[in-house]
């Protein structure tokens, strides 16, 4: 068998997730050794620089203007505020900086302004991830052309429960922009949402997507919903047993994650502030090398970076300090360790 595939079928996707959950952690962990070290997780800061007043309708969002949840929409960032916020990432040893900005897609009079931060914040030395909505070729290329690193453009679920929760945007949109952007050169960042009350199958659906693609995203982060009142899910959720999802679920869905897209950096991203040590534990066995830190993601709260200090510190777990396999070409047994 391939190290890497591009052709999992639904059936084998859904044959790891019925595995005998020890297993199916050890078959994950095993991957994971085999293209990353096992004690480094990479440290992302996620910055909203354009919040709330977003047209589309996704149910989870409490930035969709179909929302009742308070949030207030704003105008996109002084270029200067972006860089403070990225500066201040930095020295707390962010090695990646993200970006979010609430539109379906950036009109074009927004790019001269995107493109200026994007060479800002590359030039302190941070990767660069910017999450902007749809982007046509032409974005694609001027972003490209910026130095930009990362774009991150979610498939959000399985196709077949993706209707249930969007009606604005399509999946196959999703896709497209997907495919604009590994055109013009950039890495691709896009993972989903669990939790939502969608079922296995769906999960299964959803890994199927993203493991099937020609290249598999450079990073693939796993969000757990975090019902916020006011939005379609947050309402139909609340004080329900679905308003979390199972622990032991989640860790399965990293863990087959990891084992499909072996040298993908597997993000734990919203959720997480919810989540025990051990279950943030497990899933770290379990391949997941990748969080945000810091206070808050766009508009949910977010552990912060001293409790993640602290975590790390309890596991024997490090920044990563180089680069991910993906892009650097070479897998993590192959280099030398750090004394």
């Amino acid at each position: 068998m391939p190290v890497t595939r591009n052709d999992w079928t639904r059936e084998e996707i859904a044959a790891l997730f019925d595995l005998p959950f020890t297993e199916l952690v050890f078959r994950a962990a095993s991957v994971h050794r085999e293209h990353h070290r096992a004690d480094e997780v990479q440290l992302c800061t996620l910055l909203s620089i354009k919040t709330g007043g977003c047209p589309e309708d996704c149910g989870y969002c409490s930035q969709s203007a179909h929302a009742d949840s308070g949030v207030e929409a704003t105008k996109l960032m002084d270029v200067r505020a972006v860089l403070q916020s990225a500066a201040q990432a930095k020295d707390a040893g962010s090695q990646r900086f993200c970006m979010g900005a609430a539109w379906r897609n950036p009109k074009d009079r927004d790019m001269p302004k995107i493109v200026e931060i994007v060479k800002g914040v590359r030039e302190m030395g941070l990767e660069t991830c910017m999450t902007l909505g749809m982007l046509t070729p032409a974005q694609a290329d001027q972003l490209a052309e910026a130095g930009l690193d990362y774009y991150n453009h979610n498939v959000d679920t399985g196709p077949e429960y993706y209707e249930r929760v969007i009606s604005t945007r399509s999946y196959e949109d999703r896709l497209t922009t997907l495919e604009n952007v590994r055109e013009a050169g950039i890495n691709v960042c896009s993972g989903g949402i669990v939790g939502m009350g969608e079922t296995r199958e769906d999960r299964v659906g959803f890994i199927h997507t993203l493991a099937t693609l020609e290249r598999h995203p450079e990073s693939v982060p796993v969000n757990a919903l975090v019902p916020v009142k006011g939005t379609p899910l947050g309402d139909m959720l609340a004080d329900t047993p679905l308003a979390k999802i199972d622990d032991i679920e989640f860790v399965r869905t990293v863990a087959v994650a990891r084992i499909t897209m072996p040298r993908s950096m597997v993000r734990l991203s919203a959720g997480r502030e919810s989540m025990s040590d051990a279950a943030q534990a497990l899933c770290f066995m379990a391949g997941a090398n990748s969080i945000f830190t810091g206070d808050k993601l766009l508009t949910a709260p977010n552990a912060g970076d001293d409790e993640d200090a602290a975590l790390f510190e309890r596991l024997g777990l490090r920044p990563l300090a180089g680069e991910e396999p993906m892009r650097q070409g070479a897998c993590a047994k192959d280099r030398v360790p750090a004394e």
